[in-house]
């Protein structure tokens, strides 16, 4: 049984000018210990379908699905306290922009330690112990110390790592990674996704990896799915999408890699449809 599945997934927000469809009809399912890329330009419904299975979209949105299911249980049918149960325990996720995603306000340790008590019921002590075991275990340096900085005393990378720390913190079973390498470097970026990769072997979690970047996907996804405006237009392993593409906007995204370049431009999407045949 997968660990999460979702069919014909619609999401549309209300707006001063009526109804806007962002996720049109997707399915999603995803395996114990596999890892699920979602690919495609900003604005495909790749960030907003996962925030549909957290239940984090605001008031203006309507979510319908025929099934959004983990481990057999209905998220649809489930009351909030029921899904608080989930969510942020066995459904946990990265944010895009780490910075952004801690509170200023409070340290990294307070932060983590919070989690940890709410979710596991440690003691304050035990709390304070499990956190530095979770910074050591993501590659921060320092634990003691920087559990005590706040969010802009650490730089980029070292804020993705509290994330994930804080997203692990619970042994999920379901991990979402919303772009986690944004606004990082490329050194930083490796090692970012090296981690998710260590922790997601180590953990056996399932892993919905969010992404525009084909070139993460080739590294660390087994399954891919295409989305465009809200629809998915592909999905298949990742070996096949890669050698075979099937649909004209996944060979436009694979066209659009550097190394894959030919003539003075990079292809468009347009360049793989006709007039008027844009899906």
């Amino acid at each position: 049984m997968p660990v999460l599945t979702i069919r014909n997934l619609t999401v549309r927000f209300a707006t001063a000018t009526g109804s806007f469809t962002a996720v049109d009809g997707i399915d999603v399912s995803v395996d114990k210990g596999e890892v699920l890329a979602i690919v495609g330009e900003s604005g495909s419904g790749k960030s907003v379908a996962m925030l549909a299975v957290m239940g984090l979209l605001p008031d203006t949105a309507t979510v319908t699905a025929d099934e959004m299911s983990y481990d057999g249980r209905d998220l649809l049918r489930m009351t909030e306290r029921e899904r608080r149960t989930l969510i942020g325990r066995q459904i946990t996720m990265i944010f895009q922009e780490p910075v952004a995603s801690l509170n200023p306000s409070f340290t990294a340790g307070f932060q983590i330690e919070e989690v940890l008590r709410l979710n596991l019921g440690l003691s304050r002590r035990a709390a304070h112990q499990r956190a530095i075991e979770l910074f050591t275990g993501v590659g921060i340096p320092d634990p003691e110390e920087k559990l005590r900085a706040y969010p802009h005393q650490m730089s980029g990378g070292q804020c993705q790592r509290v994330m994930i720390a804080i997203a692990i913190a619970s042994n999920p079973r379901l991990l979402i990674a919303d772009e986690p390498t944004t606004a990082l470097d490329v050194t930083i970026q490796k090692q970012i996704l090296d981690l998710l990769m260590k922790l997601q072997a180590d953990y056996g979690m399932a892993l919905i990896l969010i992404t525009h970047d084909m070139g993460v996907v080739a590294e660390t996804a087994d399954r891919v799915q295409v989305q465009y405006k809200g629809k998915k237009m592909e999905e298949a392993d990742v070996l096949t999408l890669f050698e075979n593409p099937s649909h004209p906007y996944t060979r436009a995204l694979l066209s659009a890699l550097p190394e894959n370049a030919s003539g003075d431009r990079l292809p468009t999407v347009s360049d793989y449809f006709t007039e008027g045949a844009a899906p």
